[in-house]
């Protein structure tokens, strides 16, 4: 499968299916059909309209669309994104919050990267602006960075993250969604013993694989069942001519994406039929809840191969997190070795891709650090998006993240200096 023709035959797939939705939804929508009132053609325009705009999705990066927040003062505050750190796989962003005071908190939310951009914590960005000062590690797509930029694993990956602690001081709070959550230890560990003096004050990982034994899903299953050349085969392919990474072996997004959906088939399947229907009636809407949810659902970006087939074999297969026998470069990194960072866990109850227990393993890694230090938390009900973008975030989980961040020292008092000058200490 590691050809060329095939990323580009899918691409062309898909290209194929945007133009049919696209003719189908022009050519049912000519007026003239108006003087033979059948719901075919409202049909037809409706399937066109949803199909067109489903497969032209793919192959966009979505917008962070944070424009405003509202202020402790009742004002709206202009909302400006500025990158921190440039590196060819991914950039640290910051969103400054214009005409606001310092916030007494400083939050890296570290995004997943496992098929959709860092647009997906979205949402939880917006939640925590208001009382935050916010850092997103802003993942790059494989297929546009040239092959001359070098290989990207899960070394490189933890490095990454290594370096945009280091960038943003000790006083940062650092929560990692899903996927970094294992390499997000395994990073703080690092700074640990390399690093002292650069470690976050908190870090909360939620609903992410350190042990994917400790509770098998049907994703941790399929990573059993395939052996690495198997996947290898199946999964990894050539970017095509069209795009800047030509040549580069990733994991395609398009693929990840038939994944996604196979797993819960039936439920995408009624979610577009509805859209259709509400579609033909006239019932729909630009931003309603379907388009808000597959916009950025369908929006998914290459893996490297190397950093996919290495996630793979050293977290899921070989364990390395869960057994603390990670390592970067040539260092073993030591989990034990953390004994000043304050660790909370989320996890949800009902979540089928991390199930509960796969997070909560990293407590017992943390041999030196006190009991005091460590937190955790199951929500009931709670399925794998709700525990960092739903109503279960915004109403349970996000108030408990923050009472543990100020709870162990991640605020900062602010107090008034000399001639009248904020200053601001750690509490």
């Amino acid at each position: 499968m590691k050809t060329m023709f095939s990323y580009d035959l899918m691409e062309s797939t898909r290209n194929t299916n945007e133009w049919l939705g696209a003719s189908a939804r022009a050519f049912a929508s000519y007026p003239a059909w108006g003087l033979v009132p059948h719901p075919f053609f409202k049909a037809m325009s409706a399937w066109g309209r949803v199909t067109e705009r489903s497969f032209a999705r793919m192959v966009i990066k979505p917008d962070w669309g944070i424009r405003t927040i509202v202020g402790s003062d009742d004002r709206d505050h202009l909302v400006q994104i500025e990158t921190e750190v440039t590196r060819p796989f991914g950039d640290l962003i910051h969103f400054r919050v214009s005409g606001r005071d310092p916030m007494p908190r400083r939050v890296l939310l570290v995004a997943p990267m496992s098929g959709h951009y860092s647009t997906l914590v979205r949402s939880t960005v917006v939640s925590l602006l208001p009382d935050c000062d916010v850092y997103v590690t802003d993942w790059h797509n494989a297929r546009d960075i040239p092959v001359s930029a070098g290989k990207f694993d899960v070394e490189d990956y933890t490095l990454y993250l290594v370096d945009f602690m280091r960038h943003l001081g000790p006083d940062i709070n650092v929560v990692a969604v899903c996927q970094p959550a294992p390499l997000t230890l395994a990073a703080t560990a690092y700074l640990a013993e390399e690093d002292p003096a650069a470690q976050p004050r908190t870090m909360t990982l939620i609903g992410g694989p350190i042990d994917p034994d400790a509770a098998p899903t049907e994703v941790t299953d399929f990573g059993r069942r395939l052996t690495m050349g198997q996947l290898e085969h199946l999964a990894i392919q050539r970017v095509g001519f069209k795009y800047r990474g030509a040549g580069r072996l990733v994991y395609p997004g398009l693929l990840q994406l038939a994944s996604f959906i196979s797993m819960n088939l039936e439920r995408h399947s009624a979610a577009f039929g509805d859209k259709i229907l509400a579609a033909a009636k006239g019932e729909d809407s630009e931003r309603d809840a379907h388009n808000r949810f597959y916009d950025e659902y369908l929006s998914v970006m290459d893996m490297t191969a190397e950093f996919y087939l290495s996630t793979v074999e050293r977290v899921f297969k070989k364990r390395e997190i869960a057994l603390n026998e990670f390592v970067v470069g040539d260092k073993q990194v030591d989990i034990g070795k953390i004994t000043e960072v304050a660790v909370n866990i989320v996890e949800g109850e009902e979540d089928d891709i991390s199930a509960p227990g796969q997070c909560l393993a990293a407590l017992p890694l943390l041999t030196g650090l006190p009991e005091s230090k460590k937190a955790s938390h199951l929500e009931p009900g709670a399925g794998h998006y709700g525990i960092f973008a739903g109503k279960s975030w915004r109403r349970n989980i996000r108030p408990l993240v923050l009472e543990f961040i100020d709870r162990n020292g991640g605020g900062v008092a602010m107090t008034k200096g000399t001639g009248g000058k904020t200053r601001i200490r750690a509490v």
